[in-house]
């Protein structure tokens, strides 16, 4: 069990060959979890700043390991589902690319040891009419 400085406590664990019983995420899964969420606040922040009205954001995390000990990320792709209401595909375009180059502190960080890419689909749930 792990707890983190706001108070927040999770069950981590390792994979059954080394000992662990899986009753949690993995601590490598945490990282990428810790990756998605933070890069999805700051889309979200960003666009809501814009008085763009987002309804939902998903991040779909793909990652590659090294099959080498320390088996380290060489590879991390984030694709982003953004709905909103007259969402602008432009407009969610630029929030993920500010998160990447400048606000998203994971993101930033795991640039400097992994090929970090992004993608995204702007989903309108305008109704028609």
């Amino acid at each position: 069990e792990v707890e983190s400085g706001s108070g927040h406590r999770q069950t981590v664990d390792g994979p059954p060959d080394l000992g662990g019983q899986e009753r949690g995420p993995r601590p490598m899964e945490l990282l990428l979890e810790g990756l998605g969420s933070c890069s999805a606040v700051d889309v979200v922040h960003i666009l809501q700043r814009g008085r763009h009205a987002v309804s939902d954001c998903t991040v779909e995390v793909d990652a590659k390991r090294a099959d080498t000990p320390p088996k380290v990320f060489t590879s991390i792709h984030l694709h982003f589902r953004v709905s909103g209401e007259a969402l602008k595909p432009a407009a969610v375009a630029r929030a993920v690319q500010l998160s990447a180059d400048k606000y998203c502190s994971a993101s930033l960080m795991l640039a400097k040891a992994a090929e970090l890419t992004h993608s995204h689909e702007t989903i309108d749930t305008a109704k028609p009419g």
